[in-house]
């Protein structure tokens, strides 16, 4: 099959033709997945508070990102300078802050699984008063909007709605990210993000109107997929090819830079569940079983089923500086 972009589902078909509304889910999802997600009841001036509240962030001087820098994060919260995370062992070009689920750090004991001490606080920049609230709210929207998308998953693939609702019953470890892409020019390196996929469950990525960069492997191919109006850029993640035994499977993708003299915003929210959830493997009905060829077999990146272990890997890849200081008992 030829693609030459994303598919588009319309969410308000829950309400009005559920059973059309699984069916893309499952379609775009198996043959891609990526989608537009569009329909998610989401205002204009919600998107809007969001970005703006993430432009003042980057409008910081330096000096006021770096009092919530990454570094000091045991959690690996907070702002990460250009040049400061990797991809695949090359530089990321991109500026950002992490912002995951607050909990109280655990007790668990020196035997507890490595992945719990991910949990923790988060560093919120005092200089802007608004901005704990306007993230807050987002991720509360963007949670929602996750677990909607699940029970239709689950229903789509021939399992009870609540299938996956014990994973993120206790301490759903979801993560969001404000990030800055500038521009550079045509004969530098352009790797804004470089190609990859995401550990957890899903992706909702909200971008910039009007600003391109992202791209999508299809058969060995890399499709653009510019933001459509008033649409989240949809991704399933590693934990979705394990519960589908690779139905549903993780896709590679990549964000290149923008040219010279711009910059591209972009607030992708990860939903995952719990660090300590094992995702169960659902049982598909045998028409779709019989094209689940298995979870992706690289030795270099096991997939497993519980999400932490996922997490922690990449967090240890993607920031050695903070690996280095808080858990060097970790590296080897």
């Amino acid at each position: 099959m030829t693609l030459t972009e994303l598919p588009i589902v319309d969410l308000s078909l829950v309400d009005t033709d559920p059973v059309a509304f699984r069916h893309a889910l499952r379609s775009a999802t198996h043959e891609v997945g990526f989608f537009y997600l569009v329909g998610h009841g989401i205002d204009r001036a919600v998107r809007d508070r969001l970005l703006d509240t993430a432009r003042d962030f980057f409008a910081m001087a330096d000096t006021e990102k770096f009092s919530v820098e990454m570094l000091a994060s045991p959690q690996f919260r907070g702002y990460t300078r250009f040049g400061g995370e990797y991809t695949q062992g090359a530089v990321d070009w991109r500026e950002q802050i992490d912002l995951g689920a607050e909990y109280p750090p655990l007790d668990a004991g020196e035997d507890a699984p490595a992945f719990l001490r991910l949990d923790g606080p988060n560093l919120w920049p005092l200089q802007l008063p608004e901005f704990r609230e306007v993230i807050t709210d987002w991720q509360q929207r963007c949670s929602a909007l996750g677990m909607t998308l699940m029970r239709q998953w689950a229903l789509s693939l021939g399992s009870p709605e609540d299938v996956f609702d014990a994973a993120f019953a206790d301490r759903p470890s979801t993560l969001l990210k404000l990030v800055r892409y500038p521009g550079r020019e045509e004969a530098a390196d352009r790797q804004g993000v470089g190609a990859h996929k995401d550990p957890g469950v899903l992706t909702l990525l909200l971008v910039e109107p009007g600003k391109g960069g992202l791209q999508v492997e299809y058969d060995g191919t890399w499709i653009d997929a510019p933001p459509v109006e008033d649409a989240f850029v949809v991704n399933i993640g590693e934990l979705m090819e394990y519960a589908t035994d690779g139905y549903l499977k993780a896709t590679m993708h990549r964000v290149q830079s923008p040219p010279a003299g711009t910059e591209r915003l972009s607030v992708p929210f990860f939903f995952n569940p719990a660090l300590s959830s094992t995702m169960p493997k659902i049982a598909l009905p045998p028409e779709l079983a019989a094209h689940a060829p298995g979870v992706t077999d690289d030795p270099d990146n096991p997939i497993s089923g519980t999400f932490g272990e996922n997490m922690l890997k990449a967090r240890l890849r993607a920031h050695p500086d903070v690996a280095a200081r808080h858990h060097a008992d970790l590296l080897d």
